[in-house]
């Protein structure tokens, strides 16, 4: 025991202990003091008399027992059989409450417990009567085990295991309507509301041994007009077309508590999609601040705080805050983070904290309070037995709570007030937006022709999104003009909005996290291609806010690990190739803004769209592989690997880059699948194949995760998509081009069988070490130089990608250093120095050539960051061309345009003059 009441009215505590008279003197006077301070208490002591000693001294016990009672308790004895059990279960709570001896989890939790059990014998007690009488149809005694398909769902407090003392409980029931034959749809029907009434009647009915639960089933969709007892598929159907915030924000809590637990669950997994939205979801704010006060102005409970008959859980700084904060908090990011899905409180706000939705100190305040605010509720309810939240109104009364706390009045008030302004504090700075002067006047560096035109824009077509853009925009007229540019700026921000097919969403975004604002700012000031992108893609700024956006790069495991795990979070193909898209769209979104804001070099970002690429195909793959063999079986013989060529394979990719890929496979000499529908070996990896490119490349709403060129495979377009191993070894050795023994040395494994993965890397290695007679490598590189030249035209001076001396002649140089050296790394500078090894470059060769091929890739990535065409200076405005100029370390673009030039001039002459000459050293 940790605390003791003090006796309000010591001549009733007297009373009451000696009634209990066998008890040690520390019980005596936590029965005295209880009795002396409640009269409720006071009643139940001596109703209790005989039971009390022996429950005292083992409450955990004596509360096991008395649930086991119950279970064996016949149905026609089971009202008053639950009433006396309610009071053993209320008076011995109430004791260990008041003494200290269970913390308040457990004491909201033991009374939810009971009230879980008392549904559950009261629903089935019910179902089976209706069952003997023949008015459920089909169903028979064996069905009263599961209710015969209804469930009571439980809600708020009770769905949490947060019960308060004198609790009501909120239940929506229903009914599994896929176990009865639809011509016994309305007699089941008719029977379930029958047993529904008649369940809440018996915990309702006040009788001469008390009552059991007040039960509300008001939280069913459309009360009004619907039974209380509904078919789940009409709940369903009620959900997802008019469900609102706050029904979602009830379901964080709801849990099955009685009957068909089962079905229940299922039920609840059907909603998953209504409660919890994919997208960070903060116009979720708005709905509850608006929740809120439609709740004080309903209640009277407005203005300022006076303690004298202040409600403890609607009032200001009450109870209903902090559940309305985590609640909310849940709702915007749940959706994303499976984590945040929990229906306590408490545990909540430890969530959130630990995500970092909400700061440590603000979960540690607010769980505080919390805890203090239902002790105390608990004791104004243990009173009386009132389901009452509300603060004495007279000076005696208050006294009374006071004693029943062990504490002085005067420290009591100051206390309470203390907590309820802190967390008022706390609650509205996260609630109450703060409204932007929607007058004030716009900078003259901004066209107020542009500004003017907004409203005609589909993202304001609603009147909430106008309210909520209507406090933003003075914040961001005021960013804008701040930029170096704010003409081109607005021009860019402007091309955003009107892009934005809808604004509540996102427009609560801006509002909860201003600091998106700046980035926004950033982003159109610089790269208006990627702001574009971003109004049709807005979730993507969910990454920002809810994950390490600007942390180090996890790498490709982890990020392959993050990805699996996200679609194992779904249970439906479409869904998981869905969530890899969006997945995708996030981090491709972050490796561009760290790009563009020179977090990362343009190296790096070209590695981190590698791994991201490589992340997607690893987990993809299993997936589609999966999704194939439900039909056709599981791969035959050893299955299938997937190489990435070309940039992917170097690891080397840029914003808009496709990835070149090959499949090979080796059926081991098995003929065929072994699926309901099975496949001849090479037609099922063929079809295989064409699945996988399917799931990279399909546009679907979520957009579509690549571009794939599969013309670096074996015979090129006329080939078979996939290529049997065997056959692949062979054709490499007698009858593949030499461009296609280049393509192999930046060919690398992406994802498949292990052992055939090892198996052609060695292959590569053997091939490359063999296959590089430089008099036929030059004169065939030397034949594709003039064909890519005379097929592709350079786009101008700034395509860095086409043209003499610049990127695919400088890395197609490379790779017949390589080639003829045997060397087996995929970059550009192992190729080069590779020529330098064999005396085919020099160490001068090597610099120019390099310098000339850093140069390239960072103009190519920098331009592939604005747009998709090769740069155009007088098309990427200021902001761009600063992006561009520090990105190379270039004072201006002119400086820039003529380092270019002059490097790739240099280089087209070293590659002149090395095709034109044999390796030394070979």
């Amino acid at each position: 025991m940790t605390r003791q009441p003090r006796a309000y009215d010591p001549e009733q505590g007297a009373d009451a202990q000696a009634m209990v008279p066998d008890l040690n003197p520390q019980l005596g006077e936590l029965v005295g003091g209880a009795a002396g301070c409640s009269p409720y208490l006071a009643t139940l002591i001596g109703q209790e008399r005989d039971w009390l000693p022996v429950a005292l001294h083992d409450p955990e016990g004596a509360l096991s027992d008395v649930f086991a009672d119950l279970s064996v308790v016949p149905p026609d004895q089971l009202g008053e059989a639950l009433r006396k059990a309610k009071r053993q279960v209320a008076l011995i709570i109430g004791l260990a409450d008041l003494a200290g001896v269970w913390p308040l989890e457990m004491v909201t939790q033991v009374l939810t417990d009971f009230a879980d059990l008392a549904v559950d014998l009261a629903t089935k007690a019910m179902i089976s009567a209706e069952i003997k009488r023949g008015k459920l149809p089909g169903m028979g005694p064996d069905d009263v085990a599961t209710a015969g398909g209804m469930v009571a769902l439980a809600m708020g407090k009770m769905g949490a295991g947060e019960l308060n003392y004198s609790s009501d409980i909120d239940l929506i029931c229903l009914f599994d309507e896929t176990r009865f034959d639809p011509d016994d749809y309305h007699d089941a029907r008719a029977s379930f509301v029958r047993a529904t009434r008649r369940m809440s009647a018996l915990l309702n009915d006040r009788a001469a041994g008390g009552y059991v639960f007040r039960t509300d089933l008001r939280l069913r969709p459309d009360p009004a007009v619907t039974p209380v007892c509904m078919a789940m598929a009409g709940a369903e159907a009620y959900y997802e077309s008019l469900g609102r915030t706050w029904e979602r924000a009830a379901y964080i809590k709801a849990r099955p508590c009685a009957g068909d637990l089962a079905a229940g669950q299922r039920f609840l997994e059907t909603l998953r999609p209504f409660v919890w939205r994919r997208h960070l979801d903060f116009a979720a704010i708005e709905d509850a601040h608006n929740m809120r006060l439609r709740i004080r102005e309903h209640k009277g409970l407005g203005g300022n705080l006076t303690l004298p008959g202040h409600n403890m859980k609607l009032g200001r700084g009450g109870i209903r805050e902090i559940e309305f904060f985590t609640q909310t908090r849940q709702i915007i990011a749940g959706g994303r983070d499976p984590d945040l899905r929990v229906r306590g409180t408490v545990e909540g706000l430890a969530k959130l904290a630990k995500k970092g939705w909400i700061p440590d100190a603000s979960a540690r305040l607010l769980t505080e309070h919390y805890r203090f605010h239902r002790k105390v509720e608990h004791r104004l309810q243990m009173l009386r037995d009132a389901q009452t939240h509300v603060l004495p109104n007279s000076g005696e009364e208050f006294d009374r709570l006071a004693c029943f706390m062990g504490r002085e009045t005067a420290e009591l008030k100051a206390e309470l007030e203390t907590r309820l302004n802190e967390v008022h504090d706390v609650i509205e700075g996260f609630f109450t937006p703060e409204a932007g002067d929607v007058a004030a006047p716009i900078a003259p560096e901004l066209d107020d022709e542009i500004i003017s035109r907004w409203p005609s824009y589909p993202a304001l077509r609603s009147a909430r999104a106008v309210q909520i853009f209507r406090r933003l925009r003075p914040d961001i007229l005021s960013r804008l003009a701040k930029t170096a540019h704010p003409s081109e700026a607005l021009l860019a921000f402007d091309g955003f909005l009107s892009g934005l097919p809808a604004g509540v969403q996102v427009f609560s975004l801006f509002e909860a996290n201003p600091h998106l604002i700046d980035l926004l700012v950033d982003i159109v000031g610089t790269a208006p291609a990627l702001a574009g992108y971003l109004s049709q893609n807005a979730g993507v700024f969910d990454a920002v806010i809810a994950g390490d956006f600007f942390a180090p790069w996890p790498g490709r495991e982890t990020l392959e690990a993050q990805l699996f795990e996200r679609l194992s979070g779904e249970d439906d193909y479409e869904r998981k190739l869905d969530a890899a898209r969006r997945w995708r769209k996030e981090w491709h979104f972050r490796v561009g803004v760290h790009h563009l804001r020179g977090l990362i070099s343009a190296d790096y970002a070209g590695e981190q769209y590698a791994d991201l690429a490589g992340a997607v195909i690893a987990a993809v793959w299993p997936e589609v592989i999966a999704h194939f063999a439900q039909k056709h079986g599981t791969p035959p013989g050893r299955g299938a690997v997937v190489l990435g060529m070309g940039s992917l394979g170097a690891e080397k990719l840029n914003a808009g880059s496709d990835l070149d890929l090959i499949v090979i496979y080796d059926a081991a000499g098995v003929d065929q699948s072994d699926g309901r529908r099975p496949l001849m070996s090479r037609l099922y990896y063929a079809r295989l194949t064409q699945a996988m490119i399917t799931a990279l490349t399909a546009p679907m709403a979520e957009g579509r995760l690549y571009e794939v060129d599969m013309r670096l495979r074996p015979s090129g377009n006329q080939g078979p998509v996939a290529t049997g191993w065997a056959s692949f070894r062979e054709y490499q050795r007698s009858e593949a081009w030499v461009w296609e023994h280049l393509a192999l040395t930046r060919a690398r494994v992406i994802t498949g069988d292990v052992g055939l993965a090892e198996e052609f890397e060695a292959f590569r290695t053997e091939l490359l070490e063999q296959s590089g007679e430089p008099a036929r490598v030059l004169i065939e590189v030397s034949e594709m130089r003039d064909r890519i030249a005379a097929a592709k035209r350079p786009q101008g001076p700034w395509d860095t990608k086409l043209g003499k001396g610049r990127q695919q002649e400088l890395e197609l140089l490379a790779q017949a250093g390589s080639l003829m050296a045997g060397a087996t790394k995929r970059d550009v500078a192992t190729g080069l120095n590779a020529g330098v090894a064999i005396g085919w470059l020099d160490d001068a060769d090597r610099t120019a050539l390099m310098r000339a091929y850093t140069l390239c890739w960072q103009v190519l990535q920098a331009a592939r960051l604005l747009s998709d065409k090769p740069l155009e200076p007088g098309q990427i405005g200021a902001g761009g061309a600063e992006f561009v100029t520090r990105e190379t370390g270039y004072d201006s673009l002119e400086a820039l345009r003529e380092a270019l030039q002059s490097a790739t001039e240099k280089a087209g002459e070293i590659i002149d003059h090395a095709l034109a000459r044999q390796p030394r050293g070979i």
